[in-house]
């Protein structure tokens, strides 16, 4: 509970514990910013890799322009999938003859930290991917 307990009559109301947390100007900067983040994923899972950056870019070309909020998460999520679509890409060439077991890590990578993304977004929090660099600014 908060410092002197819950105030009369319940919950307080607004952000604290209503409705997704700020950021979001609408409920479709928040739909976008999922479709960066679980598109990401989705499309690295889809496509064993390579294929993670689509839904970013997607979202980015989209609605970026119109949606500051949109514009950080889907780079955020732009940035990250790039480098792990690259190094998945180089991976799958290289580690066919390893039974693929780098290119299946690289994959987990990008769906678990899509996902993770993603739910913060939804919550209304900006997420900084680890591992990532900023192709795009």
């Amino acid at each position: 509970p908060p410092p002197g307990g819950y105030p009369p009559g319940g919950y307080p109301a607004g952000g604290a514990y209503g409705g997704p947390g700020g950021g979001y100007a609408t409920n479709e900067d928040k739909t976008w910013a999922l479709v960066a983040h679980f598109g990401g994923a989705l499309g690295a899972l889809i496509s064993f890799g390579p294929l993670g950056f689509v839904a970013p870019l997607i979202a980015y070309l989209a609605r970026g322009q119109q949606s500051p909020t949109v514009r950080a998460h889907a780079l955020a999520a732009l940035n990250f999938q790039i480098l792990w679509s690259i190094i998945a890409f180089v991976l799958l060439f290289v580690s066919w003859c390893l039974l693929f077991l780098p290119s299946i890590a690289v994959v987990v990578i990008q769906i678990l930290f899509g996902i993770i993304a993603g739910v913060k977004a939804n919550e209304g929090t900006p997420y900084r991917y680890p591992m990532t660099a900023n192709f795009i600014k």
